[in-house]
């Protein structure tokens, strides 16, 4: 007897695949901060926020911005970060994104990359910001080579999201 969709394993295993893939690639770029790699400057990118808005560009549907404050949770707990840094900052351009979604009526590669190069500075600014509230006396000047990576990184996270995407949708 055969079936279109395989074995009952086969249908789970893609069930658990469509629904986790997403999320776990966002908990590993979050871990990302815990390689050594050290640096003066900050220069490196912040992964886990590059991941979460392929993902969120990529499918908006898949997420709200509830699941932004608890993957900002976890991200602020690995990375070090005042509780509750990510959540805002991720939940606040997540609600954007929304915004952007129900105000634009179609979007292209270049468009994501747009609306990236806008939310990633804003994310950057926000944490700069709420370290200066806490006292850090580092100038904004700064963080833009932080900034520049970033924005020229995104595209290269945008690609392996789709590639993991085009995997988790599979057969």
């Amino acid at each position: 007897m055969s079936r279109i969709a395989g074995s009952s394993t086969d249908v789970a295993l893609g069930d658990l695949r469509r629904r986790y893939v997403p999320i776990l690639s966002t908990i590993a770029a979050s871990l990302f901060v815990l390689l050594p790699i050290v640096v003066s400057t900050p220069l490196v990118p912040d992964f886990a926020f590059l991941v979460l808005i392929a993902w969120r560009l990529l499918r908006p549907e898949i997420w709200t911005a509830q699941t932004a404050l608890l993957l900002g949770l976890f991200n602020d707990l690995v990375a070090g970060h005042p509780i509750g840094q990510s959540m805002a900052l991720w939940a606040i351009a997540f609600l954007l994104f929304d915004l952007i979604d129900s105000r634009v009526g179609w979007r292209d590669y270049w468009m994501d990359w747009l609306f990236a190069s806008i939310a990633i500075p804003f994310y950057t600014f926000g944490g700069w910001y709420i370290a200066r509230l806490m006292g850090s006396e580092t100038r904004m000047i700064v963080m833009v080579p932080q900034i520049l990576l970033s924005l020229l990184a995104f595209p290269l996270v945008a690609r392996i999201v789709l590639s993991l995407d085009r995997w988790r949708l599979s057969r």
